[in-house]
């Protein structure tokens, strides 16, 4: 008996076998992954060998992968953060997005297309892809550089303008339908939606989806945390696009709101396969939706098209660049990343209508995007074989990542100034150390004076596990970045848990967050080195150095102890302070005695009952709550 095969088995045999065969051979021409997605989504497409023809349906399911990539973007990035990136995003986002569909409107409307058209599409063509520039900058470990930080914050500011942009496609129609008109009481209603419908996200984030999570881990059962954290994002996803709004900023702000939750780390493993394989889909479904028969009736002009909106948004973007003072080495790809076409752009031709875009116009533009999304990786290729090495020579440089395997009883993570002073004490004990550092410039100059440094980023769990971290006795975090610091230290704790940690604080905050973590050998970098110098102050003023020395101690033990005690308060601001202040004039009240046992020791000599070490050492610094 025949069965016939259901079609969804058929379609994902061919899916994955495309990207099977294509992208690993892609990666190795030096190509990288998303052109082979591309290609391969191309040769199963309608003008290739016609393997898939329901292209458009294909599109919308892998619009997915990107919702899920923002939503992990969500999780690196704690509220507190976000907010300190406001004016980047607002600022840089809004520069870029105006100012490209101002030039793009300019050149079209001087070309004589009808301004209704050149509105639709300059608004179109100014947005980027989200989904290739930070799976391009994923890749290339550079979402923590200045230009990567810029990036995101215009991709994210995109996302944003998301919702006028279509709400203003209505108002551009050549002969719009009146029975669609809203009326001002409409308008108003519809907003009123979109302000309940984010402000129940972020109440929910805060108040409900900590312990729903809670819960269902507590039924220790993984295969239903990782389908309650698809649930999460699905059903946000599909309530932000039930109200009209950017599924993909719903789950952004999702992913912001569990940033600093304890299962951070459980999501973002469950969803990143799932993340991987719905991009490349999506990857897949751009390749297939390439119009080849528009591009063939009229090649002339798409060419123009292509690289005409292509190179009026870098020259606005290098100019951006170069305003926003980012630097020189990181310009190129940061330009062309955001030059090209993006998935939104699909959404807003295709959301346009006949009554302001006429079909075979829209068809038109959506090929030009496909095709500009399709040359950026290709044209990236180019920058990094002949554009960079320019750049290179003239600024930054690049060296080859730590390859083999090391072996040692201390790794140290950052060896700047903290991190060498360090690794000298225990080469000088003639104890091998291995050391993992970011800056190329900063790892050229160490070797030269002898030391075995290794560039690489410690935040990857690969570099980290080629370092020997897993066999390591002790693991040194002296990074300067805070959030670098924090995710090295998730990182080791949760694939190294039997390796010790030894950490830099920057800041008592930071301190805080690591004795989070049990990270109990924490230094915070300017405490000890502070106490010296207020000792020599002393000094300088009269007092005898035993005395300078023994009032610097004792401060240091009851700023040691206020900080133990106001550990439990330090995520309620109001009780920190409060803690703060109570703290403060205990510590005074306390000193103020002990000077006074001074000035009486100095009068009738030391007696036992005066001395200061006999004091009460129960003596509470903050107020226990």
């Amino acid at each position: 008996m025949e069965h016939a095969s259901p079609a969804w088995l058929v379609n994902s045999l061919i899916y994955l076998g495309a990207a099977v065969a294509v992208v690993p051979l892609s990666k190795a021409l030096g190509l990288g992954s998303i052109i082979g997605y591309l290609a391969a989504g191309i040769v199963i497409g309608p003008w290739g060998f016609k393997l898939v023809g329901n292209t458009e349906d294909v599109l919308h399911f892998a619009e997915f992968g990107v919702v899920l990539m923002l939503f992990l973007v969500g999780l690196e990035l704690e509220p507190k953060r976000l907010w300190n990136l406001r004016r980047p995003i607002f600022g840089a986002g809004s520069a870029q997005v105006l100012l490209c569909a101002a030039l793009i409107f300019g050149v079209a409307v001087a070309a004589g297309i009808d301004w209704h058209i050149a509105t639709v599409a300059a608004l179109g063509l100014a947005l980027s892809s989200t989904a290739i520039a930070l799976q391009v900058m994923g890749e290339r470990n550079l979402l923590r550089t200045e230009s990567g930080q810029a990036s995101f914050s215009i991709l994210l500011f995109q996302d944003v303008a998301a919702i006028p942009i279509l709400a203003l496609l209505p108002l551009l129609a050549v002969n719009p339908d009146p029975t669609l008109a809203m009326s001002g009481t409409q308008r108003a209603i519809e907003g009123a939606k979109i302000v309940a419908v984010v402000a129940g996200i972020v109440l929910g984030g805060r108040l409900l989806l900590r312990p729903a999570l809670r819960w269902i881990a507590a039924s220790r059962t993984p295969e239903i945390f990782t389908a309650a954290s698809l649930l999460l994002v699905v059903a946000i996803a599909a309530l932000m696009q039930l109200m009209g709004l950017s599924m993909a900023l719903g789950a952004f702000l999702a992913g912001v709101l569990l940033a600093e939750s304890e299962y951070r780390r459980e999501l973002e493993t469950d969803i990143e396969p799932f993340k991987g394989l719905l991009l490349g889909l999506f990857f897949i479904a751009v390749g297939m939706s390439i119009d080849f028969g528009v591009l063939m009736a009229h090649p002339g002009w798409m060419a123009l098209v292509v690289f005409g909106f292509m190179l009026v948004k870098m020259v606005a973007i290098y100019g951006l660049a170069k305003v926003m003072k980012l630097p020189v080495p990181e310009r190129p790809v940061f330009t062309l990343l955001l030059a090209q076409g993006g998935e939104f752009a699909f959404v807003v031709f295709q959301a346009a209508g006949p009554d302001v875009l006429p079909h075979e116009v829209s068809s038109f533009l959506i090929g030009a995007v496909a095709l500009s999304m399709l040359l950026s990786p290709l044209l990236l290729v180019a920058i990094d074989r002949w554009v960079a090495p320019h750049w290179r020579s003239h600024g930054q440089r690049t060296m080859e990542e730590i390859s083999e395997p090391q072996e040692a009883k201390v790794v140290i993570c950052g060896f700047g100034r903290y991190g060498q002073i360090i690794g000298r004490v225990m080469s000088a004990q003639g104890l091998k150390v291995t050391v993992l550092d970011h800056d190329p410039d900063t790892v050229e100059g160490l070797r030269q004076f002898g030391f075995r440094v290794f560039y690489g980023d410690a935040t990857r769990l690969d570099l980290l596990r080629t370092a020997g971290a897993a066999t390591a006795k002790v693991l040194v975090v002296a990074v300067d970045d805070v959030e670098q610091s924090l995710e090295i230290v998730d990182l080791a704790r949760e694939h190294f848990p039997d390796t010790r940690i030894v950490a830099r604080a920057r800041n008592l905050n930071h301190w805080y967050q690591l004795r989070d973590r049990d990270v109990h050998l924490a230094e915070r970098e300017l405490f000890e080195s502070s106490l010296r110098s207020a000792r020599q102050v002393l000094e300088v003023l009269g007092w005898p150095a035993h005395e300078a020395r023994e009032s610097t101690m004792r401060f240091r033990q009851l700023n040691i102890r206020f900080a133990e005690e106001s550990h439990p308060l330090y995520k309620d601001r109001a009780q920190l302070i409060s803690a703060a202040k109570a703290g403060r004039q205990q510590m005074e009240e306390q000193m103020a005695k002990e000077r006074e046992v001074r000035r009486k020791r100095a009068v009738t000599g030391w007696t036992e009952e005066e001395d200061p070490s006999r004091q009460d050492e129960s003596l509470p610094v903050a107020t226990k709550q």
